[in-house]
């Protein structure tokens, strides 16, 4: 399963339905990938202090695969971007998603809901 971004802050903001189902998937030995886009935009959250920031490293290391925005995941990400008008981020982190042939997890299905081929999951 590959996150976006707003599950992740959902999570971190303590919201308990993102917590519990994230939590199961992780008992059941889920794989969950994250997106190299994701990752920087948790991180460039300018309200973090270093402890904060230390700490949601360490979360997103120990709970999450990165998935490194390389010369594949770009192409990919320039296809989805040429058939839909997409930002950036948006189509790199769809991009994973169909990388590692894994439903997207998003509370964003508007953006996403027209790229052929990428499954959504909303919680």
């Amino acid at each position: 399963m590959t996150i976006d971004t707003n599950i992740i802050v959902a999570y971190l903001e303590g919201e308990q339905s993102v917590i519990s189902t994230m939590s199961a998937w992780h008992e059941q030995g889920k794989s969950l990938f994250l997106s190299a886009v994701t990752e920087t935009e948790i991180l460039s959250f300018p309200d973090f202090s270093l402890s904060e920031m230390k700490e949601t490293e360490q979360f997103l290391e120990a709970n999450f695969a990165f998935i490194a925005f390389d010369r594949n995941l770009a192409r990919i990400a320039a296809g989805i971007r040429r058939d839909r008008k997409i930002k950036l981020p948006d189509a790199a982190i769809a991009a994973t998603a169909l990388f590692t042939h894994t439903p997207l997890i998003t509370r964003n299905q508007r953006d996403f809901k027209q790229i052929g081929g990428l499954r959504i999951i909303t919680i």
